[in-house]
């Protein structure tokens, strides 16, 4: 019986076939953690009374958080998972020295590559499954279990095929095919399912795209997210200057067992804006514009979107405009490298001249810790991955989601804009 590429890389990890509903007690490649979910793992850890990380070159932690600390709670919380990585002598640890959002920071320091199994105490750790990995979310203790034995358990996940069909529409990029998913299936559509991502648009889409649009596969419930690797993938790792270890490709067989394939035609898509409170209320811009929807801030940034390409994008347009005299523009480069780049090829002067705020990478203003929260009665436009109730701040602020040339193009509007016109 044929596989997925999410079965097949757990046979080649457990040394036999296994299939979706199985149990199996797999090896991990890479544990991550952060300065909120690491210091539960650091106590579950030390209580158990271990000594030694079973893999100290497969566990990294990124203080991403509220970096710099926002106050003296997250400065003594982050002080645990500094005081344990000086202790056990971490060889990939990043903080304010060297310091990126986890998910843009891995896959750019070459530390998750094709063919892992990956684990974090985040949720948005479906995102390297862009790198044709399985790479899922879990719990504080199951990332202590995994510092303790180097393994996990897993139910191997079914799988949904999301084939995009046709190219690009102008102004679509992977947040909108992800949005347009969700909106179709639903936030729990695809509930501990594998979104296999395939078909001949996926040839299209950048690295960029790929991580956001693997990054919301939980949005939709999903276990993981994978797209098989391409030439798109084996340059990116390729430009890696020290990969942890040697990619492995995995593909799935032809006869392979889908619950679900949806089909999606990206060259007739509009950008998606997904209003409150759910990922899944999707509309499409051209409907959005109708509702004449007066913004007060635009946030441009985190796991989802806060990349080379987005700064580009959204320079692009901010290029010779001004952000409007009522709209904040917080954007917050994904990691110190993305942030260096972008000043050296003119991205930051451009966006610093239309009125932006820069911010450092954090995850702050994603999950309304700091940089950015909403007031009372506030709307933002985001490219962040979530918009439920009190998501960026004020319980009855109001977040919609969106990709960075909406987000960019609205910020100069004043309301939720067109970028295609």
């Amino acid at each position: 019986m044929g596989q997925t590429i999410t079965e097949k890389i757990f046979s080649d990890h457990i040394g036999k076939a296994v299939y979706a509903g199985e149990i199996v007690d797999s090896p991990i490649d890479m544990v991550i953690g952060n300065d909120i979910t690491t210091p539960l793992s650091i106590k579950a850890y030390e209580q158990s009374g271990a000594q030694k990380l079973a893999n100290p070159d497969g566990f990294c932690i990124v203080m991403d958080h509220f970096i710099p600390t926002k106050d003296i709670a997250s400065a003594n919380q982050a002080r645990i998972s500094r005081d344990f990585a000086k202790k056990h002598q971490l060889k990939h640890y990043f903080d304010e020295k060297d310091m990126g959002i986890e998910h843009a920071l891995l896959p750019e320091k070459g530390l998750v590559v094709s063919g892992d199994v990956i684990i974090g105490a985040d949720s948005h750790t479906c995102t390297h499954g862009a790198l044709g990995a399985f790479s899922t979310g879990m719990g504080s203790t199951d990332l202590a279990y995994a510092m303790i034995t180097g393994r996990n358990w897993f139910k191997v996940p079914s799988a949904i095929k999301v084939e995009f069909v046709g190219k690009p529409a102008p102004y679509i990029y992977g947040k909108d095919l992800i949005l347009e998913v969700i909106r179709q299936i639903g936030v729990d559509g695809a509930l501990y399912q594998t979104l296999e991502f395939c078909g001949d648009g996926i040839a299209y889409l950048s690295m960029d795209d790929r991580f956001s649009l693997c990054n919301m596969a939980i949005e939709a419930g999903a276990k993981n997210g994978i797209i098989a690797p391409d030439s798109i993938t084996r340059e990116f790792l390729a430009n890696r200057p020290n990969l942890r270890a040697k990619p492995k490709e995995f593909f799935s067989d032809p006869d392979a067992h889908y619950t679900r394939i949806l089909t999606i035609d990206i060259s007739k898509l509009e950008p998606v804006i997904a209003y409150p409170y759910l990922p899944s209320n999707g509309k499409s811009i051209s409907e959005a514009v109708k509702d004449n929807l007066k913004i007060d801030q635009v946030f441009i940034g985190s796991c989802t979107n806060g990349r080379l390409s987005d700064l580009r994008i959204a320079s692009e347009i901010l290029k010779g405009n001004k952000v409007h005299s009522d709209v904040r523009l917080i954007i917050t480069p994904g990691t110190q490298q993305i942030y260096k780049e972008a000043h050296k090829l003119g991205y930051i002067d451009i966006l610093l001249e239309a009125g932006a705020l820069i911010s450092n990478p954090t995850c702050g203003a994603c999950l309304g810790g700091y940089m950015g929260i909403l007031g009372d009665n506030e709307r933002c436009v985001s490219t962040t991955n979530r918009n439920f109730v009190g998501r960026m701040g004020a319980r009855n602020s109001e977040v919609y989601l969106a990709n960075s040339a909406v987000a960019a193009k609205s910020a100069i509007i004043g309301k939720i804009a067109d970028p295609r016109l």
